[in-house]
């Protein structure tokens, strides 16, 4: 475990924005403002998610105003864990700090959370404790997901899915962002041994734009945490589940041969039954789970052994090298850690 962070350590602050014109210059007013009070060297980068509202040429302008300013336009929108993941990317320090661009995230709150790291964690969450947001359409699901995840991650954290959060850059190294699993973040770090804090953090309501969240969003929630679960107890090992699962079938269908064979040669009963039907089904269920599980552990394998590409594509940046700031997509970059299994002993 890495110490406590120096005053030296500089912060990157990463932003997704989508159609976020009207926000972009008080925000980052806000930012600037609040970095005042965090005596290190730092940088803002924001990664346009295929804007249509103008924002670019709103960030644009803040970049040639602002040499802290690095920009991302990616060609289309990819989705905001996508997004965050360019930001971090094309990020060159070794403090993140992630926030949303609709202002309801109170830039004020970055200090706290970098100090809260500097107590020797690894990844420090923003707890919206008091939200800014309707009841039924955002707060309701937003609760249920939270408990969800909860329980299934062993993490016991408040609002998983506040953007605003703090981390040491080495905790993103084995962590693949895709899907909605910018949220799962603090999970992955914590099953690979991180320390995760919380932190209450302020929630403004919004004033300018749209929202981007909806109750479709928590269905792709939900899939992830599946995912999640999935990958954290089996990936290494995927034949556990489709092994242990062809077991059973074949045990059910030998079950069920032993009771038709007990009814046609002991009972003498010789009418049509159903078990027949669910001993082939059995059969061939077990066979074919026993067969995916072979293929899925010499998939995984090469899983493990090729590079993946990014999940994002860049259009063009502004203050950023092209050849010395950014990993290249054929590096390894990051990674779904492996949920270490508990010891029987």
């Amino acid at each position: 475990m890495n110490g406590a962070l120096g005053t030296s350590d500089a912060v990157s602050i990463v932003l997704p924005v989508l159609n976020e014109q009207g926000n972009l210059e008080p925000l980052h007013a806000r930012i600037t403002s609040a970095m005042k009070a965090v005596p290190r060297e730092y940088e803002v980068v924001y990664v346009d998610d295929g804007s249509t509202d103008g924002s670019w040429d709103v960030l644009r302008r803040l970049a040639a105003a602002d040499q802290r300013v690095r920009l991302v336009r990616l060609r289309k929108n990819f989705g905001q864990t996508a997004a965050l993941a360019a930001g971090v990317a094309h990020s060159r320090h070794s403090i993140l700090v992630t926030l949303d661009a609709d202002l309801q995230n109170d830039p004020d709150d970055i200090p706290r959370l970098i100090a809260k790291l500097e107590e020797g964690n690894d990844v420090v969450s923003g707890w919206r404790r008091t939200r800014q947001d309707p009841w039924l359409t955002r707060r309701v699901p937003s609760r249920i997901a939270n408990a969800l995840i909860r329980k299934v991650s062993g993490v016991p954290l408040h609002d998983f899915g506040c953007t605003l959060k703090a981390y040491r850059r080495e905790v993103l190294h084995d962590v693949s962002l895709y899907g909605e699993m910018h949220r799962f973040v603090a999970v992955l770090a914590a099953w690979v041994g991180g320390r995760i804090a919380e932190l209450p953090v302020t929630h403004r309501p919004r004033t300018h734009g749209s929202s981007k969240y909806g109750l479709l969003r928590t269905y792709k929630v939900l899939i992830d945490l599946i995912t999640l679960k999935f990958i954290g107890d089996f990936s290494a090992r995927p034949n556990y589940v489709f092994g242990t699962f062809g077991l059973v079938s074949l045990l059910l269908r030998l079950i069920g041969l032993v009771v038709v064979a007990y009814r046609l040669f002991v009972l003498h009963r010789v009418e049509a039954t159903p078990l027949v039907f669910f001993v082939v089904v059995f059969f061939l269920t077990g066979v074919f789970s026993l067969f995916i599980g072979f293929l899925a552990e010499i998939m995984i394998r090469g899983f493990y052994a090729t590079e993946r590409a990014p999940t994002y594509f860049v259009r063009e940046t502004v203050g950023i090298d092209a050849g010395g700031d950014v990993r290249s997509p054929a590096e390894p970059t990051l990674r779904i850690p492996v949920k270490p299994a508990r010891s029987d002993g």
